[in-house]
Parts: structure tokens; sequence; C-alpha cells
């Protein structure tokens, strides 16, 4: 439903992302130097991924307005901090076409191709219940469309001192930038997707990790397609499959998962992760 359109609001996303760099960053490096008070301080960034995250988040927000106003969408942010989306863009003419915009960010070293992960949503009650409305914004059956808006940065080497300064805003020029060389892109969740959970105990699932993998939407997914991708974090940690030495173990890979269902194996796209290698 709405194939037509979720593949012009992906071409559309990927445009505007093109761009983004030479809105939010100079010379390579982030814009954003600090906080600043009524009396003119300007207290410098932490490094914490989160603290960078936040600003991100709120510095590209009037340039999605912008965008979501050119293609003749409006934005909806997440009614709550924990729910799903981040943004839910809607067409004017249309209200049932909304689509599912995640923003995401994560870091990567100088000496690889490979970046920190992220999370990319649920795979819990409303991921496994279409019509749910717990923790979402709209049931998820509601979207034609679920979007990944990523930032992979490179971390610069800022002291503890440098962190803790207090500067005057004539001096801005003088802060160092916690970040730079940052990488834009935009995928739709799925084809980014790897078959491994993003995060501890959480039903979040996580991302491929290879930089390029990320960009060209090459993930564990890419050959067999969304509905396997759907099927496989419906129930990813339920189905028992059996072991050499006769036990039970929960499925945990989407090799297991194409096996027990009888599956062509070359619809698994395995991937290389960073802790791997």
């Amino acid at each position: 439903m709405f194939e037509n359109e979720k593949e012009l609001f992906l071409t559309e996303l990927k445009k505007f992302v093109r761009n983004l760099s030479t809105k939010i960053s100079e010379n390579d490096e982030w814009t954003i130097r600090g906080f600043i008070d009524i009396f003119k301080n300007v207290y410098t960034v932490s490094g914490d991924t989160k603290v960078i995250s936040k600003i991100l988040e709120l510095q590209l927000f009037p340039y999605l307005k912008n965008f979501a106003d050119e293609i003749n969408y409006r934005i909806e942010l997440a009614k709550y901090q924990n729910w799903y989306p981040d943004m839910t863009f809607i067409c004017k003419k249309n209200e049932n076409i909304k689509f599912a915009v995640d923003l995401k960010t994560t870091y990567f070293d100088e000496n690889d191709d490979f970046c920190n992960g992220f999370t990319l949503g649920s795979h819990g009650e409303y991921f496994i219940d279409r019509k749910s409305t717990k923790n979402i914004q709209y049931p998820y059956s509601d979207y034609s469309g679920h979007f990944c808006l990523g930032i992979i940065y490179r971390r610069t080497d800022i002291l503890k001192t440098d962190e803790m300064r207090t500067y005057s805003v004539d001096e801005i020029k003088n802060i160092p930038s916690v970040i730079k060389g940052l990488v834009f892109f935009a995928e739709e969740k799925w084809k980014i997707a790897s078959d491994k959970s993003g995060s501890g105990n959480t039903a979040n699932i996580g991302s491929i990790q290879c930089i390029d993998d990320i960009i060209n939407g090459n993930g564990v997914f890419a050959k067999a397609g969304e509905d396997k991708f759907d099927d496989y974090w419906a129930n990813f940690g339920k189905i028992e499959i059996k072991k050499d030495d006769g036990t039970y173990k929960k499925m945990s890979s989407f090799k297991e998962y194409l096996e027990f269902k009888g599956l062509p194996e070359n619809l698994n796209n395995p991937k290389k992760s960073k802790r791997s290698r």
C-alpha cells in the first residue's frame, strides 16, 4: 500500500541528507561549541554520546520542518520520550500516508570502516501486534514505511580541562569541537538491520556496523526482504530449535531462522561486526 509514495519519500529523504553536513558543520567540524547563558558565558559541550545526540536532534529539527513543508508533509513529534518513532511524517493531501522516521547517531574510529552501531526500535508489543498503541505514536500498521535518518561522526580528543572551561561569546571560535567528519544517511530500517539485539536485555533491533553497508542499505535482510525481517524479529528469542546434542535453544540468528523455516540459505546476508573482527 502506497509503495510509490514510499519510494518517492525515501528518494526525497536521501536528497535532503546530502546537503545536511554543510548546514551543521564547517571545515569538517561540528558548528555547535557550547551552551550560552544570559550573561553570555559559553559552557562547552560534553563528549557524552547522549548529549551530542540530543543537541544534533534540536539543531536538525528546523531543517527537517522545512523539508517536510517542501514535500507537502507535516511532522508530529513522539508524544513521549520513549515512544516510537521520533517523528511521524504525515502527507497533507492524504493523511492515511504516514512515514516513521527515527533519528540515530553513532560514532566510528579513525582507523576503521565500522561504527558503534545503534538500535532500530523495539521488536516487542507494537512490532508484534501491529494494531497496538503501546509506546508508539500510531499503530505500526498505520505507517507506510519505517526509516532511519542517521549521523555517523568521529569523536575528537578533547581534554577534560577543555570540557570544564567556560568561554565568553567572543572566544567561541577558540572552543574545540567534540565531533567532526559527520556522515549522513537515510534508509529503510529493515535494510540496515542486523539479526542481533541492539542493547542489553531490552527488546531492541540492532543495526549492522559496516559504514558502507549502512549507506548502501546492505543489511542482513537485504536479500530476503522486509517480510522475512518482520517475521524473524517478531519471533526472535521465541522459536526453539534443536541442537546437535538433542537439547533445544532459542533462535538467535537469521541463519537458524532460515534452517527452521526450510528456506534457502542464500537469503542470508551475514555481516561482519566491529566486535567480531
